[in-house]
């Protein structure tokens, strides 16, 4: 038997849990000495004490957990929940590691304003391409809304190229067209293509324009990080006195593993203002 401090201490919870346990009827003590009131505990009743703090930390109230002890919850069914929980934590962490880059990236922009711009702008023509592509709609230009859409679409796209009847003829390209409102984007993943054989295995060739100039920089990392970059091509189309003339292109040129090693050129069709 143990004192429900030992006890806690091996169950590495509180003793003041333990109490709250206790009095809810989760977890009764093995044993209370009726003249001083101390609770003891067995081993044996760490199972039940694991089974609780693991429900809890899935997110389920003690209420829920009591209806799920009843049943008596199977050490496979607790496992493949905490996998389950374990995953939404990951995405939680992954996303909050995206929003942090995004924060990063906006202070960077803050800070250059009013200094002499870092990013070199060149101003060139883009040739028209024949594409195989994928497209999805995210909600708006936002990286929390491109960046979810724009991965597992190229994921996508490299998948169903593997089973095309196509000759790829060039890098991927991501281009991004807004509605009429301004708000949702039709995302587009896309491969150059030298000539089309048969099946296109559910990819859609279309033609992308030619444009007579294009203000384009190269962009060095992850795509988290490309904000900076696209305001200086705005920013230098303004001063330069050109206007934007068609949707921006991604051309990606190395995608190593390490998204801090990526090069990828940013590409704005403009004409004369």
């Amino acid at each position: 038997m143990f004192t429900i401090g030992d006890f806690a201490r091996h169950g590495r919870v509180s003793v003041r849990m333990l109490r709250h346990y206790d009095a809810v009827g989760l977890l009764r003590p093995a044993r209370v000495d009726p003249a001083s009131g101390y609770r003891s505990y067995q081993a044996s009743q760490l199972a039940q004490l694991n089974r609780i703090v693991a429900l809890k930390e899935l997110g389920f109230t003690l209420e829920q957990v009591r209806a799920m002890l009843d049943e008596q919850v199977s050490a496979e069914r607790l496992r493949g929940m905490l996998a389950l929980r374990r995953a939404q934590l990951e995405a939680a962490l992954a996303a909050d590691a995206a929003r942090l880059a995004q924060v990063e990236a906006r202070l960077r922009t803050i800070e250059s304003e009013g200094t002499m711009p870092a990013t070199d702008v060149v101003l060139k023509p883009i040739a028209a391409t024949r594409v195989a592509e994928l497209t999805a709609t995210a909600a708006s230009f936002t990286p929390e809304d491109i960046g979810p859409v724009i991965r597992p679409l190229c994921t996508e796209l490299g998948h169903r190229l593997a089973g095309a009847q196509l000759v790829p003829a060039g890098r991927l390209t991501c281009y991004y067209e807004p509605d009429d409102t301004g708000d949702q984007v039709t995302v587009h993943a896309a491969v150059p293509v030298a000539q089309v054989t048969g099946n296109t295995n559910g990819l859609t060739i279309a033609d992308l324009p030619a444009a007579s100039l294009a203000a384009t920089t190269v962009h060095h990392g992850s795509m988290d990080n490309v904000l900076p970059a696209w305001q200086a091509i705005a920013r230098w189309i303004d001063t330069n006195g050109y206007r934007s003339s068609g949707y921006p292109r991604e051309l990606y040129l190395e995608c190593p593993d390490d998204e801090d090693q990526w090069v990828t050129e940013l590409q704005e069709p403009v004409t004369p203002a």
